[in-house]
């Protein structure tokens, strides 16, 4: 592996295998590798609330990934940002890959508009575009296309106090910040930054108190005329629980999305990525993994890295059909799937480890109520059932009762940027069943 974000980024696809994407991203989106030792590998999660997750769901999983890679036994640690030595610039600069560069990113129909906008803005081109507001799925380029700008204005201004931070970490800093009464500390940090960047936006929404020094961190910026740059897994319109100082603030520069790449696109990135681990791939087998490879770009970098990694171990080049065995858990179906309301009832069942009886039944524990909840707001959504049919279908409830389920999940999904999350995972697990 070239690296400790390599050998992590074979975990993720490894643990594709068998977790949806929208698992992926919700609980490891915000992990990041800090240690690679002989007994295991060291996962910074800034959330505690994720950690506690990943510590009950998703230890084995991640335990397996290692062990196919090293073929022996690797334990796994979680810490968060306050137990890592050293402060959050520290850590990032650590996670800033050299290759991170407007040069080496592959620029195609579905990108090139975020990448003009990007380059005009660490070129100084404009000063129009503030903040620069980029948006789109995960893997699909946007955090790359954040270390280039600082990569880009570093050059060219090393003068310049560039900080960057994502959301997550925002977020924690200022609550330690509070807890140790270091506001002005943390408030100067931000406010006299000459290029402020941050990514994944989005998970300061719904957090009230970030929110508020976020909102005061943009206008002292604003009014200083320092630019800022942005990115998020949505537009600021469809964050519902963002608030609205903060949206009209985020939509009065530039938006820039980015969609997922093309044909071209695809098979340039695996070429690319491919060149660059000293890998020979016939345009068979690339225009094959470009042909079944849709979502995104980490994707497609994590099978040029697993096709690799088999290359070597076996000492033999890859056909086309020693890809297609290889890669076959990872390209996605292309046959629709409308999911029932067993389905619905089971994946919801499974993720509360409970059983479909209970999700119908009358028992009352927290999280029985709350799966129920959720699978009537599944079948609402997913299906056409009517709200009484749906209600016959958990014990003869009334469409009231059914109604009333529906409102309080959309209520926190609305309110609570966790809870939204967990549900889409849900979501993504039931129409994962084939």
């Amino acid at each position: 592996m070239n690296s400790i974000d390599d050998i992590w980024q074979s975990v993720l696809e490894l643990m594709g295998q068998e977790l949806t994407p929208v698992a992926i991203n919700t609980w490891f989106g915000e992990c990041r590798p800090v240690a690679l030792s002989d007994s295991g590998l060291t996962l910074c999660v800034p959330s505690e609330f994720k950690r506690n997750v990943i510590a009950a769901r998703f230890m084995a999983p991640i335990r397996a990934a290692l062990g196919q890679i090293f073929s022996g036994e690797m334990d796994v640690f979680l810490t968060g940002e306050e137990e890592l030595d050293g402060d959050a610039d520290k850590i990032a600069e650590t996670a800033d890959p050299e290759e991170y560069t407007f040069e080496k990113f592959v620029v195609g129909p579905s990108n090139k508009f975020a990448h003009a906008a990007s380059l005009a803005v660490a070129e100084g081109q404009t000063t129009n575009y503030n903040p620069l507001f980029i948006y789109g799925d995960s893997g699909l380029g946007k955090t790359h296309l954040l270390y280039a700008i600082r990569h880009e204005v570093a050059k060219r201004h090393p003068e310049y106090n560039i900080v960057f931070v994502r959301g997550g970490d925002f977020m924690n800093e200022l609550i330690t910040a509070i807890q140790t009464g270091k506001n002005k500390e943390f408030r100067e940090k931000y406010r006299s930054a000459d290029l402020f960047l941050i990514d994944d936006i989005q998970t300061v929404a719904g957090k009230t108190s970030t929110q508020d020094e976020m909102f005061h961190t943009f206008n002292t910026l604003y009014e200083s005329n320092k630019q800022m740059v942005f990115t998020s897994d949505q537009p600021p319109s469809e964050m519902p629980t963002l608030a609205d100082r903060l949206r009209t603030r985020f939509e009065s520069g530039l938006l820039a999305d980015i969609q997922p790449p093309d044909f071209e696109t695809r098979a340039a990135i695996i070429r690319n990525k491919s060149m660059k681990l000293g890998l020979v791939l016939s345009n068979d087998v690339v225009n094959y993994i470009a042909e079944n490879m849709t979502s995104n770009v980490r994707q497609l970098e994590g099978a040029v890295l697993k096709i690799r990694a088999k290359s070597e171990l076996m000492e033999m080049p890859m056909t086309v059909s020693e890809v297609s065995k290889l890669l076959k858990d990872m390209f996605r179906q292309k046959s629709p799937y409308v999911p029932t309301p067993d389905d619905i009832i089971n994946e919801t069942a499974k993720y509360y480890s409970i059983t479909p009886e209970d999700v119908k039944g009358q028992r009352r524990t927290r999280n029985t109520a709350l799966a129920r909840q959720i699978a009537m707001y599944e079948i609402r959504k997913l299906t056409n059932l009517s709200l009484q049919d749906i209600g016959n279908i958990f014990e003869g409830r009334d469409h009231t009762t059914v109604l009333s389920s529906i409102q309080k999940i959309e209520n926190s999904i609305a309110s609570n940027q966790e809870f939204a999350q967990m549900v889409k995972d849900i979501t993504a697990n039931i129409n994962a069943v084939k």
